[in-house]
């Protein structure tokens, strides 16, 4: 709801004026579903403020002022960074490549001095913020030209393929699909989108057969048959879903699952966070996680459809499918309706990366929300 008139010279220089045109139903979804998983992470710990549950929330504030700051920035502060933020990220990706730090047999780190960076948490927003800023400066007459499209798609290839070669595949895809969605966005005709998806289906096969490691493979077939390995790379999967079994409606109480009691289930506070709140809380308890996540979403596409500038309109589109990516995966990664591929649920999850980087990707939601009417003159748009 908005409080001023934003042409006003309040409404464009008064920092308080700017945060009373912040979506603050959206921040406060968010601060329930953070307190959803501090509750979690308190039980994951058998009853203990540490060593999670406390940092969780800690965080959740800290990096609330970030996205309060990002918002209030003038818009086309971001639309000037795009392609900076986007070069420098993937100067660090190609780093990684070269002199990346190995941890757990993967080389996702970069270490610079006293900082150690994992890049590709970062592409997955600069990607974004460039994508949107080619589209704001592209003649609207060219959107159905597919050559002016070349250079997205090349714009989210190229990263993509050096993140699943740290090994992540997990990040690498979601990269890809977050920039498929921007290019849809933006107005791409369907019978591009159809030929991609058909080229998709392709490269996957041949990924599969020729590119993907051993224990990717392993995991794809493990996934089709948790059967295979039992106690092995199908371990995770059978142990989520005999946690969510025994949740069944209402769940078994809370700190009362015995697949996270008894530490039968992996990594109960990162990626498995959510079947043990469906043990716990139940059907129930998941659905409300879901609404809650629903709702965020339905701010995101609120705050694209409204925005009167593409730039705005195209970043608040990519980061609601960037969240709706994160908890749709996470959720079939548990139940078993997708490979496990390491990826956390937001807010819930412990992990202090992924929130930042998703608290950042917000606030710049958020922007396009208090500069929604903010005229953005590129000056170079493609004839």
């Amino acid at each position: 709801m908005d409080l001023l008139p934003f042409g006003s010279d309040l409404s464009e220089n008064n920092i308080f004026s700017k945060l009373r045109r912040v979506e603050w139903g959206m921040w406060f979804v968010l601060l329930v579903l953070a307190t959803y998983g501090t509750i979690l992470l308190y039980g994951a710990a058998g009853g203990s403020w540490q060593p999670w549950a406390l940092d969780h929330i800690v965080r959740f504030f800290l990096f609330s002022a970030i996205m309060f700051t990002v918002a209030v920035i003038d818009i086309r502060v971001w639309y000037q960074l795009a392609y900076p933020a986007y070069i420098i990220v993937f100067v660090l990706l190609v780093g990684v490549e070269l002199a990346g730090d190995i941890s757990k047999g993967a080389q996702r780190w970069l270490q610079l001095g006293p900082l150690r960076l994992q890049p590709s948490e970062f592409m997955k927003i600069t990607a974004v913020v460039a994508l949107a800023r080619y589209y704001q400066d592209l003649n609207v007459k060219n959107i159905e030209k597919i050559k002016h499209h070349i250079i997205p798609i090349l714009m989210v290839i190229a990263p993509a393929g050096l993140i699943m070669k740290q090994p992540d595949l997990g990040t690498g895809i979601t990269v890809i699909l977050v920039g498929g969605v921007m290019v849809v966005l933006a107005g791409i005709s369907w019978r591009w989108i159809t030929g991609a998806i058909v080229g998709a289906v392709g490269l996957f096969v041949f990924a599969y057969n020729f590119l993907l490691h051993d224990f990717q493979r392993k995991r794809v077939e493990t996934f089709l048959n948790p059967e295979l390995d039992k106690l092995g790379q199908g371990y995770q999967i059978t142990q989520s879903k005999i946690a969510i079994g025994s949740g069944g409606f209402w769940g078994s109480g809370f700190m009362h699952g015995t697949q996270s009691r008894l530490d039968f289930l992996p990594e109960r506070h990162t990626d498995f966070v959510f079947a043990m709140l469906l043990e716990e809380f139940g059907f129930v308890g998941g659905i409300l996680a879901l609404v809650l996540y629903a709702a965020v979403m339905a701010y995101g596409i609120y705050i694209a459809t409204s925005s009167r500038n593409i730039f705005g309109k195209m970043v608040s589109g990519g980061v609601t499918m960037l969240l709706f990516i994160y908890v749709s995966i996470n959720a079939a990664m548990i139940m078993g309706l997708m490979p496990v591929v390491g990826m956390p649920m937001p807010f819930i999850s412990y992990g202090g990366s992924v929130m930042l980087s998703v608290m950042f990707a917000l606030g710049l939601v958020q922007n396009a929300k208090v500069y929604r009417d903010k005229i953005i003159n590129s000056g170079f748009a493609k004839k």
